[in-house]
């Protein structure tokens, strides 16, 4: 039953995601034939643009932030240590840190570009970098703070996605100077926002995976079985039809 309902839900979820830019390009539009004053249907048309935004945040922190993993009985041929143990948990934690640092800029760079014109914030160099990446790194290893990390970084997402939402209203164009605009050289920067998000969904579950309960501890960690690939595919089922969300606005 429990099942039944999560997947209605799910559904209805996802169809009103596919409805909602149809209803949106129709408020925009009638706010077009006026644009000359504040109208209903822009007030209308810009707090539509926090609803996904609004999705996503819920759903991640609900279904993708408090991974549980089945322990079994470790058996020797089933279990990752040592050195492999070593590159993988380097890799993952120095990647998924640099991913949230970067992305915490982004934030701050759209910040500064939009609202504090003329002051001039140099990029952080290699040194204060590494020490972001650093903190972050720390904080990940622990699991109160690597949920309150989550919600920082969904909170990220939501005020990256309002302030496109409103270079779109206004029509201004985003150029090389924001640092967003380096990334994957896509010309829809809603889709950058949210393959940078995905590429942390998938880093924050492996690294959850990795360091579950006692597994640093014990420098042991088993090797993924099927059903731990389920959350990868929840993942990409779910950001597919966002992506669509998206590229239905176009």
């Amino acid at each position: 039953m429990i099942i039944k309902n999560n997947t209605t839900k799910l559904l209805v979820t996802l169809s009103f995601l596919l409805i909602l830019p149809f209803v949106q390009k129709q408020w925009f539009n009638l706010y077009s034939l006026n644009n000359n004053d504040i109208s209903f249907y822009l007030i209308l048309y810009y707090l539509s643009g926090a609803i996904c935004p609004s999705l996503v945040y819920i759903n991640s922190l609900k279904n993708y932030t408090d991974y549980s993993f089945t322990k079994d009985k470790i058996h020797s041929k089933k279990i990752i240590k040592g050195k492999r143990l070593l590159f993988l948990v380097a890799i993952n934690l120095i990647f998924l840190s640099f991913l949230i640092a970067d992305y915490i800029y982004i934030n701050f760079d759209l910040i500064i570009n939009l609202f504090l014109e003329g002051i001039n914030v140099p990029k952080p160099g290699i040194t204060q970098l590494c020490f972001f990446i650093f903190l972050i790194s720390i904080l990940l290893i622990f699991k109160k703070s690597r949920f309150l990390l989550k919600k920082i970084i969904l909170v990220n997402f939501i005020l990256i996605s309002l302030y496109l939402w409103h270079l779109q209203i206004i029509n201004i164009s985003v150029d090389d100077q924001f640092h967003i605009y380096r990334y994957f050289r896509l010309n829809d920067l809603n889709l950058i926002n949210l393959f940078i998000l995905v590429a942390i969904e998938i880093s924050f579950y492996t690294w959850s995976f990795l360091s579950y309960k006692t597994n640093l501890s014990d420098w042991i960690v088993p090797k993924p079985q099927k059903e731990d690939f389920i959350p990868f595919l929840n993942i990409f089922i779910f950001y597919f039809f966002i992506v669509i969300y998206y590229s239905l606005l176009i």
